[in-house]
């Protein structure tokens, strides 16, 4: 089969569902294009900031993407190319689209805030600090995944570190240019696109090689400082930026496979177990990114609600940028699907970067690019966005860990201003050195051990998700449907597969990940039990927002 007619055929279905399923969507969830948005309620030139839409899609989806829909897709791939395949159309559709979306639109209609205090104002308080806990869990995980898969990256591609370190400035200076200058951002984006390439070619000539241990220093103070930081200075232009090198990966990768024409090789089915891994329920929870993801949940009502300018823009943002990840998903089982059998082994030796890297380049040949520099380019865009979400990552984590100390209670008091320890805990400086340094004693493992468990705590996250925006549209009198079948499964796959991680890193001796592991099982087991009667109709909430 050629690899070109599940390409196309991937994209029309993702148009189609866009323009359909997204439509309907918003039409049953009660879009209004006018609405006044907390980025200009609530602006407070920190967080709060409006901005332009393919300024706010570009974070949105560097944020989202990262490694996530190259890494699981290609893992995936060892029980065949067609069950992720279809997870990730059926997936991306019907449930990533509708997650991402609701989420971004519950947080609009609750002044830009993030699930947990949706969760209080249609479940409760208890709730809430419940799924605080658990999402500042999941968060430390995320950060300390990424941070050891960004260091690997810089010690094995220290051209990549270079450029890297050095885009960051380019992108504090574009920010400066656009949001305190008032410069074109048009002319802005050239020269900034013009700044990236020049960053990846001085990386060539002037790479930078320092320890493992090194770079996981560097970047605990990087994401410190970018969580503190106003998003107009460095989130927002670096991940606008970062946006066009994907962009571009992209286009190289779907024009490559046009003119390369590969074909699929790899076995559509291969067996239920293969190895240790059944493909129920660990398929589900090694694809996330690409089509459905709790991480998701946590930038749309984290950092992306804050900065939306218009709610017409909630579609393109929230359902379309799924439905983008969810080709770039595509593309990554591509690379995997066309290799033997025996070629996929020999490469996914080196991780699934190097499976898809590989295919890429070898792709880009077609138009005339050097395979060498073609997965160079690859790997380069893949380390990127690696380090895109891990500063979103620790930004989230902080709004979390502030959120639970400055709680505000029932009767509406907040409690960070009232008691010392709560105002001291709440403070974005310490909220921002305490997830850190908790992420990087746990960073300082091998990654392969802590990503079973981020992958099932990510998913249980967007089960937990789907809840509080069903429990939201409940209360405001809305259909809500279409996101209980998907919350259900998801809350059954991933309670399944925290018991068998809980079993095998029991028998590894992995202790650490097992109190994580039982952690998050227990929190989520709470906040179902916590919400049941508001979704059954018991114990509905009056005045939410509509």
């Amino acid at each position: 089969m050629s690899a070109i007619i599940l390409l196309i055929s991937a994209i029309i279905l993702f148009v189609l569902a866009y323009i359909f399923y997204g439509g309907w969507l918003a039409k049953q969830w009660g879009l209004q294009p006018d609405n006044n948005t907390p980025a200009h309620t609530m602006y407070d030139g920190v967080d709060y900031v409006p901005a332009k839409a393919p300024v706010l899609l570009g974070h949105h989806f560097a944020s989202i993407a990262g490694a996530g829909p190259i890494n699981g897709p290609i893992q995936a791939a060892i029980f065949g190319w067609v069950p992720a395949t279809l997870w990730i159309l059926l997936g991306g559709i019907f449930l990533g689209g509708a997650h991402d979306f609701g989420s971004l639109l519950a947080s609009l209609r609750h002044k830009g805030k993030s699930i947990g205090d949706i969760i209080q104002a249609n479940v409760g308080l208890t709730a809430k600090r419940l799924f605080l806990l658990f999402s500042w869990s999941t968060l430390v995980l995320i950060v300390a995944a990424f941070t050891n898969i960004v260091a690997d990256t810089f010690v094995s591609t220290p051209q990549a570190a270079t450029a890297s370190l050095l885009f960051i400035l380019f992108a504090v200076v574009f920010g400066f240019a656009v949001c305190r200058r008032n410069a074109p951002l048009g002319l802005s984006t050239v020269l900034g696109v013009a700044a990236l390439a020049l960053s990846i070619w001085i990386g060539y000539i002037a790479p930078l090689s320092l320890p493992k241990t090194t770079w996981i220093i560097i970047l605990a103070v990087y994401i410190v400082a970018a969580s503190v930081m106003p998003v107009w200075i460095l989130l927002q232009p670096r991940d606008y930026l970062n946006s066009f090198l994907l962009y571009g990966m992209m286009i190289g990768g779907v024009v490559g496979i046009l003119l390369y024409n590969p074909r699929i090789q790899l076995p559509a089915f291969t067996s239920f177990k293969v190895g240790t891994q059944y493909l129920f329920p660990m398929l589900f929870i090694t694809i996330a990114c690409g089509a459905i993801s709790g991480f998701h949940s946590l930038v749309a009502s984290g950092t992306t609600a804050k900065q939306l300018d218009k709610e017409g823009d909630a579609k393109l943002i929230g359902y379309g940028s799924m439905l983008i990840e969810s080709t770039l998903a595509i593309i990554s089982i591509i690379t995997a699907a066309y290799l033997t059998q025996d070629k996929f082994a020999e490469l996914i030796k080196f991780g699934p970067t190097n499976v898809f890297a590989d295919g890429l380049g070898t792709f880009m040949t077609s138009f005339g690019i050097n395979q060498v520099v073609g997965k160079t380019f690859a790997a380069l865009a893949v380390s990127a966005f690696a380090m895109t979400t891990l500063d979103t990552a620790t930004r989230l984590g902080r709004f979390a860990f502030q959120e639970f100390f400055e709680n505000i209670s029932e009767s509406g008091e907040t409690v960070a201003s009232s008691n010392p320890v709560a105002k001291f805990f709440s403070d974005r400086y310490v909220a921002s050195v305490i997830t850190v340094v908790i992420s990087i004693v746990l960073a300082f493992t091998s990654w392969k051990a802590i990503w079973p468990i981020f992958g099932a705590a990510n998913q249980l996250l967007a089960a937990v998700a789907l809840l509080a925006v069903a429990a939201w549209l409940a209360n405001a009198g809305r259909n809500n449907k279409m996101l209980i079948i998907p919350m259900i499964f998801m809350f059954i796959v991933t309670l399944t597969a925290l018991v068998l991680l809980i079993q095998s890193n029991i028998a590894s001796g992995n202790y650490i990940l097992v109190l994580f592991a039982v952690l998050l099982f227990i929190l989520a087991i709470l906040l179902i039990l916590q919400t049941y009667g508001v979704l059954t109709g018991k114990n509905r909430r009056e005045g939410v927002a509509k």
